[in-house]
């Protein structure tokens, strides 16, 4: 028998692994993919601090873990925690090496990247064509809600997720390896988005792998899922919230409300046009119907993440956390997610050039806004800075600043006292969640949860032992910009806050 005999006549060729894919398209498109990533990052970059809630103190409990670290922080102390502690970890490294300001922006960069490619990645994959069309829509999210509230861990624990979920989607087996490590990463950067990871996946595995009338079983299988995780909640964690009557606008638009009433006009022109778009080509006769393999899937998503709006409390208290602490602003994190899944939608349709104009004009209106108004906040920032010039270091000092109407809440004291005073109504010593936590007694941060929330709402009554202790506070309801700072004294409270205009009797 000669050689050639002994080749069969047809041999099985493995075929490459998504991700092999992906770094072959990558190397063919690097140009236009770094030009993206430096134009995506740009927002972490134009002003001086990145204002994004949260995020504030992240950076200074980085400062009070370096200040643990060297035996400067009598009362406090750092747990071993092995989730949700990524970019805290990374601010406090970073941080060491290259000072906190400008840790918090690689970190912050760095995360954005992660979520975007990672959104970009799922899209793509539910779509099954690489969607430039769509950079605009996803880029919008990237800046979103979850960003600026700086749930950091979170979004990047989504971001992670994203990569894996593409991976487990439409990889081979040797992709899904790459798969569980990722996973794992979104586990430690933040348990919820890591809940996020396996519902969608888990979703998706059984749903494309069923056929006809089972599908539908399917899709309301996962209804029942969420009313019986909605029972379980409110059966077994007191307080746990009740259902939100305006549940029916977390539908992923949402995402873009951040600093003031412009934003609800700009969602509502976003929401109107997509919807417009989606709506125009289910319309039999007219453009392309989207393909059933790539529309279903993820509108059935977005429809189910709708229902888990109505169906999981915004918060809950949990028994780890104590009575006064709870694990907040669940739906409205979630609702990053509504936001990709509604964007795959999008993706399933036929795109033109005129819809990434408009995607493109309304990106430029956002982002506008956003530099418009994180600017403000910057500037709010430097008087605050200015006026802690006037304390010794280490004072403490409390925040009573206001936003006006901002969905995004200031944390300007945490960002102002970086390296010089103490934000003693910073929350996330009081609330468990985080490495850094403080003992009674210590004359840092405050340990009581709800104190801490009676100090930013103004009702807080100064005790002996507080003192010495300042305010930062909005002196000008007529400029709400406009900032003092006065000292406190016990027994007495430390509000009102000037966030409008004090009412006369004939208003009240």
């Amino acid at each position: 028998m000669n050689e050639q005999a002994r080749i069969p006549k047809r041999q099985k060729v493995a075929m490459p692994s998504l991700a092999s894919r992906a770094l072959v398209y990558i190397r063919s498109r690097w140009v236009l993919i770094t030009a993206i990533s430096v134009l995506i990052v740009v927002p972490c970059y134009w002003h001086r601090r990145i204002a994004a809630g949260d995020l504030a103190s992240h950076t200074y409990n980085a400062w009070l873990a370096q200040l643990i670290g060297q035996d400067h922080a009598p009362g406090l102390y750092v747990v071993q925690q092995w989730n949700n502690v990524v970019v805290d970890l990374a601010l406090l490294h970073l941080g060491n090496s290259v000072g906190f300001i400008v840790a918090e922006r690689i970190v912050s960069a760095a995360c954005v990247l992660v979520f975007f490619w990672g959104a970009f990645a799922f899209v793509s994959a539910a779509t099954l064509r690489i969607q430039w069309f769509l950079v605009p829509a996803i880029a919008m999210i990237s800046y979103g809600y979850t960003f600026y509230m700086g749930f950091m861990n979170f979004y990047l624990s989504l971001g992670l997720g994203f990569f894996a979920a593409a991976l487990f989607w439409r990889g081979t087996r040797a992709d899904w390896i790459g798969g569980l490590v990722l996973s794992i990463l979104t586990l430690m950067a933040h348990p919820l988005g890591f809940a996020c990871l396996v519902g969608t996946v888990g979703y998706i595995s059984v749903a494309e792998k069923t056929r006809g009338f089972y599908r539908w079983g399917v899709f309301i299988s996962a209804f029942l899922v969420l009313y019986g995780l909605n029972v379980f909640i409110h059966a077994h964690y007191r307080n746990a919230g009740r259902f939100s009557h305006t549940f029916y606008f977390m539908n992923g638009a949402d995402q873009l409300v951040l600093f003031g009433a412009r934003y609800i006009s700009l969602t509502c022109i976003v929401f109107i046009s997509i919807s417009l778009c989606v709506g125009l080509a289910l319309i039999p006769g007219g453009n392309p119907s989207p393909p059933v393999r790539t529309f279903r899937t993820p509108s059935e998503l977005w429809m189910l993440m709708i229902f888990a709006a109505a169906m999981i409390p915004e918060f809950i208290w949990l028994p780890r956390y104590g009575d006064n602490s709870s694990f907040g602003f669940v739906v409205s994190r979630l609702t990053t997610m509504t936001a990709i899944f509604g964007i795959c939608v999008l993706g399933s349709t036929q795109l033109g050039k005129g819809h990434v104009v408009g995607l493109s004009a309304m990106a430029v209106a956002f982002f506008i806004f956003q530099y418009e108004d994180t600017g403000a906040l910057n500037r709010m920032e430097q008087q605050a800075e200015q006026l802690i010039r006037l304390l010794p270091y280490g004072r403490r000092v409390l925040d009573t600043t206001c936003t006006g109407d901002s969905r995004i809440p200031g944390h300007l004291v945490d960002a102002a006292c970086l390296e010089k005073c103490f934000s003693y109504s910073n929350y996330e010593a009081a609330t468990h969640q985080f490495r850094v936590r403080a003992l009674p007694g210590n004359t840092i941060v405050s340990i009581s949860a709800d104190a801490n929330r009676q100090m930013g709402e103004g009702q807080y009554i100064v005790r002996k032992e507080d003192l010495p202790i300042s305010q930062i506070y909005s002196c000008d309801a007529a400029d709400l910009n406009k900032l003092c700072i006065r000292d406190l004294t016990a027994g007495e409270k430390n509000g009102p806050i000037n966030c409008m205009p004090e009412l006369t009797d004939s208003q009240k």
